[in-house]
């Protein structure tokens, strides 16, 4: 059985693991402790982030490089379409929710952990000694002041416009590009999962998010099409067993 090497709250991860889940294949996941665990992850595979899939002897890094193989290891269903046209289209928007939105994603969430020590307790790792976590959720919000500071408003204006379009676009359609899930549909659900947690997050994160996005009137549509997109993929996946 593969073996996804994960953080669990990575949006990379979570891109994966719904690749995993539309191919219906099997595997297990590893959660890696941020620091020791790492150095294991870099005897296996030479670097020190993740996902990594270990797939028998072959083992891979990078979300986009672990959907290839599994695109190729699974051909259907087909989440690069043939069409060259549309193929493209699916490379660009994956490639767009990989760097622009996951660096914007990640900027808003830090702000909002920042300043929320519930969120920023749920966001540690499980295997964290209860000491450690209480110190973390001891820390006043006032600390971080220059931290959210460095929290670009243009790129964050820059982002809503983007969210605001993306969400027009899945009330007209369910998929962002042709007739079926693809490629782009996982990139974009997985990275909005750090603006507003999916249930999948689990009891101390679902419904959290960035105040300022999460609930945002306009982008209500657009979480919602994330939750019945994460939704369908658990259902292939019990289909499948």
């Amino acid at each position: 059985m593969m073996e996804l090497h994960q953080f669990r709250h990575s949006a990379f991860c979570l891109k994966v693991r719904m690749v995993l889940q539309a191919k219906g294949l099997s595997y297990r996941t590893v959660d890696v402790t941020p620091g020791i665990g790492q150095v294991a992850v870099f005897r296996m595979s030479g670097q020190r982030q993740v996902p990594v899939l270990v797939d028998g002897d072959v083992v891979l890094a990078d979300s986009s490089a672990i959907a290839r193989h599994l695109e190729q290891r699974e051909p259907s269903p087909a989440l690069i379409p043939g069409d060259v046209r549309e193929a493209a289209q699916v490379q660009l928007i994956e490639d767009w929710a990989d760097t622009t939105l996951a660096a914007a994603g990640r900027s808003a969430l830090v702000q909002a952990a920042a300043m929320d020590p519930s969120l920023r307790v749920a966001l540690l790792p499980d295997d964290l000694p209860d000491p450690v976590r209480t110190v973390m959720g001891a820390i006043p919000g006032g600390w971080v002041g220059s931290v959210t500071e460095l929290v670009n408003q243009n790129e964050r204006a820059d982002l809503l416009t983007s969210l605001e379009q993306l969400s027009a676009s899945v009330q007209q359609s369910p998929w962002l590009v042709g007739d079926e899930m693809s490629m782009a549909d996982l990139s974009v659900a997985a990275q909005l999962s750090l603006l507003c947690f999916p249930s999948s997050a689990g009891a101390a994160l679902a419904g959290k998010g960035v105040p300022g996005l999460s609930d945002h009137p306009k982008l209500q549509p657009l979480f919602q099409w994330r939750d019945q997109l994460e939704l369908k993929l658990m259902e292939r996946t019990l289909e499948e067993v």
